[in-house]
């Protein structure tokens, strides 16, 4: 779709503002920040999915546990430093800072490891050349030949890759990975969950590169993250036109990536799912909301008469 905007349009009359210009083309398109996505054009606020998530998602003691053994491993890992440290006042300030930091460190690298694939799929799905300083890059060069193995043995079709999504009746959006065609994949979910799957269906995917293959790296919350894509109402196209949101099967697949293999995981994200995404959205909004009033300051005693009256 082309815009086109007039040519020798008339300048606003004098004394008069002029009105702020709608966005077009791709400036269309909803951006993320600050946990929330803003449509330019109505001006709705929309709740990023990723936020809801990682605000109304308890984890329990799972992170408090991993921080600690990622802290243990680089103590141990670490010990002539750290011994060495110890004997004087700044450097065992300094070691002790850097390593309480160890699990925040290990975060930021997977995550820059996230997004260096996600650039390399998102290239491969359009069509547009590769990231040079990621394909040259010797640490990516094992995810990328995984993805593509990926795409050949399981005959793969996408049909859209980092598409913003939105349902404004409930107040959400988010960029969804890719949507897919693969009649393998179709076949392969027919037979694991004993029911019908059109070979032409259209499939929610996402990717994955933490973890371990066969271990752990795919978790609960990537369904609830499909759940509210699948049922988002309107989708954004990259010349910033708006269309409905495609219809997509209600299980969709993470392609958990590692150096050494990858693993396609089904991920069930239908009805009953989507109602769970609606109870974490309101977990969410009560952490990041109502949580924040329903404590107040302590009170004071009230004074009574005769103390006012001996004052």
């Amino acid at each position: 779709m082309t815009n086109t905007t007039t040519v020798g349009a008339s300048a606003p009359a004098a004394g008069r503002r002029s009105k702020k210009s709608e966005p077009t083309g791709p400036d269309r398109i909803p951006k993320p920040s600050q946990g929330w996505y803003r449509d330019k054009v109505t001006g709705a606020k929309l709740r990023r999915v990723t936020t809801i998530l990682e605000q109304g998602c308890s984890k329990g003691d799972a992170l408090t546990h991993w921080a600690g053994n990622i802290t243990a491993e680089t103590a141990m890992n670490n010990l002539p430093y750290l011994v060495g440290c110890s004997r004087h006042p700044v450097e065992r300030a300094e070691a002790y800072d850097w390593l309480r930091r160890a699990h925040t460190r290990k975060k930021d690298e997977r995550a820059d490891i996230g997004t260096a694939v996600h650039k390399l799929v998102e290239a491969h799905v359009l069509g547009t050349p590769m990231p040079a300083e990621l394909l040259n890059d010797e640490d990516m060069a094992p995810f990328l030949d995984h993805f593509l193995r990926f795409v050949t043995e399981w005959q793969v079709e996408f049909e859209a890759s980092e598409m913003v999504v939105g349902n404004e009746e409930e107040g959400y959006a988010g960029t969804l990975d890719y949507l897919l065609r693969s009649p393998l994949i179709a076949a392969a979910l027919a037979a694991y969950f004993d029911t019908d799957v059109p070979a032409g269906s259209v499939f929610m995917g996402d990717t994955k590169t933490g973890g371990e293959l066969d271990v752990k790296g795919v978790y609960p919350e990537a369904s609830l993250q499909m759940a509210a894509y699948r049922k988002a109402k309107v989708a954004w196209l990259r010349d910033g036109s708006k269309i409905p949101m495609p219809a997509t099967f209600w299980s969709g697949v993470v392609l958990h990536l590692r150096p050494e293999g990858y693993r396609l995981i089904p991920a069930v994200a239908d009805d009953a799912v989507y109602r769970a995404f609606l109870t974490v959205k309101a977990n969410a909004e009560w952490t990041s909301g109502l949580s924040k009033t329903v404590i107040r300051p302590a009170l004071t005693l009230p004074t009574t008469n005769s103390e006012e009256r001996a004052a």
